[in-house]
Formats: structure tokens, sequence, C-alpha cells
């Protein structure tokens, strides 16, 4: 009985807590999640180092350091994994979009140039993140997957950038601007660039982007946005 209890008492650990009543952590959850993670990342540095037609999972737990047993337990099967994959990127996209862009405070403008360096600071961070975007675009069969899980959310920054920039067209009162066009046509130049930055590493530090779409917001926003 007393070696059950001590059992229990390593699974689940309490944790005090100021001002609430003590919480209990579950051990065998946060190594369960933490395992969950590692055959992710695995994933993903497969991925973007060989593409996925070398990608299975024994090759995956054999990165992540895991049982390929531990790896079926956790998604099934590849498709699952991919799709786990492509959720994790865009969660930690949708993060530093909503730091960058939805922060209580921010002006029209602050946000609009949030949105551009939300791209910038992706792939410049994580630039494996990024190809592995660009190869879920390449495969067919990806493809689908993020047609499910990424595209949604990339309509819904452009939606999102586009009603920004129209909020600016009304406090400027700017004429001949379309903002629509023009959330696309930045969309075109970060996705652009984050193709290339893919097939070219040495261009992924490049300033071309990012000067192309400040001339871009100074040509429609003179009074908004300073020349490149």
């Amino acid at each position: 009985m007393a070696q059950r209890k001590a059992a229990t008492a390593e699974k689940q650990e309490t944790v005090p807590a100021v001002g609430k009543r003590p919480v209990r952590r579950d051990r065998r959850r946060e190594r369960g999640e933490a395992s969950i993670q590692r055959i992710i990342d695995a994933a993903i540095d497969l991925i973007a180092d060989e593409g996925l037609s070398s990608l299975t999972m024994q090759r995956i737990a054999e990165l992540a350091g895991a049982s390929n047993a531990l790896v079926v337990f956790h998604f099934g099967n590849k498709e699952n994994l991919l799709r786990a994959v492509l959720q994790y990127l865009s969660d930690q996209y949708d993060a530093l979009w909503t730091k960058l862009v939805r922060t209580p405070g921010l002006s029209p403008v602050d946000r609009v140039t949030g949105a551009v360096e939300c791209g910038r600071r992706f792939a410049r961070q994580h630039p494996k993140w990024v190809s592995v975007f660009v190869i879920f675009g390449s495969d067919r069969k990806s493809m689908q997957i993020y047609t499910e899980i990424g595209l949604p959310g990339d309509l819904a920054y452009n939606a999102e950038a586009s009603d920004l920039l129209a909020e600016i067209v009304r406090l400027g009162n700017y004429s001949g601007v379309d903002p629509k066009t023009l959330s696309e046509s930045l969309n075109y130049l970060v996705q652009g660039a984050w193709y290339w930055g893919h097939l070219n590493p040495p261009d992924l530090h490049s300033e071309v982007p990012a000067k192309t779409i400040a001339t871009l917001l100074h040509h429609a926003f003179p009074r908004h946005f300073g020349p490149a």
C-alpha cells in the first residue's frame, strides 16, 4: 500500500498556487506531451531536410529517440502526424501574428507593419518551419491537408490585413487605393520570399522583399508610411 501511494505521489505532485487552491501536476500527461512534441520536431527536421518522399514513421522515431510503437501510439499513421505538424506550425504563426498585429493599443499603421514583419520574422527565426510550409504545397496529398488546416488561416490573415488597409484609407482620406488588391499583393511578396528563401537559403536575409513592400505602402499611403 505504501508503494502504491508513493507511485501516485510521483505521478501527481501538488504545486503551490498563490491565492488559489493547489494545482496537481499530472507528470504522466506532461511526459506524454513532451514525447509528442519531440516527434513533431523530428518530423519537421526530416521534412525540411529531405522532403516528404523519405518520411516514414520509423525514421521519425529514430530521429526523435523514440520507438516506432510510441509514434504509432500518439499519431496512429503518417497522415495524422502530418496533420499534427501542420497544425503546430500554423499555431506558431498565429501566435506571432497575434502578438504583432492584435496587441491592444496598436494603431492601424502599427498593425499593418506588424503583419508585414510577421512573415519576415517567422522566416528568419524558423527557416525550417517555412521550408515545411513550402513543401506541403508541392505535393498533391499534403496540399489537401494544407487546404484543410493552413489555407483558412491564410485567407483570414489576408482579410484582416485588407480591413486594416481599408481603415488607413478612411483615416487618410486616400483615393485610388484598393485595399483588397494591395493586401493580396503584399501576401504574394511574402509568400514569394518564403519560396525563394527555401530554394535559395543565402537569400533568406535579403532586404529586397521588405524594401519592395515599403515602397508599395509609401506609394499608396505617403502620409502614413515613409519611403523605403
